[in-house]
């Protein structure tokens, strides 16, 4: 995300062997440190000046949902700075709603039968935190507060990728896998998601960068919880940089 969030429900264990490989491979391939694999990810992203002219900005598309038979449904995340977001979720009749304001967070799920606001669980509310930054944790690290450690070379869908270790200011950590060609994020570690009564490890797939007035953006998500064979995808179909976005669009449903 646990978070269940719209965006968020959407990493095998790495054995001593191929752990041991992926740090000769690091050597092998390039020898940068994690400052600058860094570098060459947020220039490959557009650059920091590009990302921090973003106020605000619009995903709309559509999103898996349900089990075996799968459904796409219609979804709208906005997202403004500080750290505000908002996804909205057509089900049939009924439209989903979260909200993130930066400090609180509330849900309205009608697709469960919960026609009243309810506000985010405390696990819900460190997750929301955790993911709330509009340009991601590696744009400005250091301001954030971020701290970044390089832990070696795996194979993502049979390509080299860069294994980082993101320390939040706060001190949540979260694994990115950057492509070893590109710089751009190809894998990045989702929160837990509780199956089997069992806590699962989530991979989450980024892929089909495109650029939108000079950032690169993924237009493909696709989640993996380990011990699942489904998978779920959200597809990109608009990306608005900077549009008008009132802060009461991140406030309590209904204003109450």
């Amino acid at each position: 995300m646990v978070r269940r969030t719209f965006l968020s429900r959407i990493v095998l264990p790495v054995c001593i062997s191929s752990a041991l490989l992926g740090s000769a491979s690091t050597q092998a391939l390039s020898g940068l440190t994690a400052s600058q694999l860094v570098d060459k990810n947020v220039a490959a992203k557009g650059g920091v000046q590009a990302w921090r002219s973003i106020q605000a900005i619009t995903f709309s598309g559509k999103m898996d949902a349900g089990g075996k038979s799968k459904s796409q449904l219609p979804f709208v995340l906005e997202k403004k700075r500080p750290r505000k977001t908002r996804v909205e979720l057509a089900f049939k009749n009924d439209t989903a709603v979260q909200t993130y304001d930066g400090v609180n967070g509330w849900k309205l799920r009608p697709y469960l039968g919960r026609k009243t606001v309810e506000p985010y669980s405390t696990d819900e509310l460190k997750a929301a935190g955790f993911e709330s930054e509009l340009d991601g944790p590696l744009v400005d690290y250091s301001a954030k507060g971020n701290k970044v450690e390089l832990e070696g070379v795996e194979k993502v869908e049979n390509q080299d990728a860069y294994k980082l270790k993101v320390t939040m200011k706060g001190g949540q950590v979260q694994h990115m896998w950057l492509d070893a060609g590109t710089f751009l994020e190809a894998k990045v570690e989702g929160t837990p998601r509780r199956m089997d009564k069992k806590m699962r490890p989530v991979s989450i797939y980024l892929r089909d960068y495109r650029s939108v007035n000079g950032v690169k953006v993924p237009y493909v998500i696709e989640t993996a919880v380990e011990g699942n064979k489904d998978t779920h995808k959200i597809l990109i179909e608009s990306v608005v940089v900077n549009p008008k976005l009132d802060d009461a669009l991140f406030a309590k449903p209904g204003g109450k």
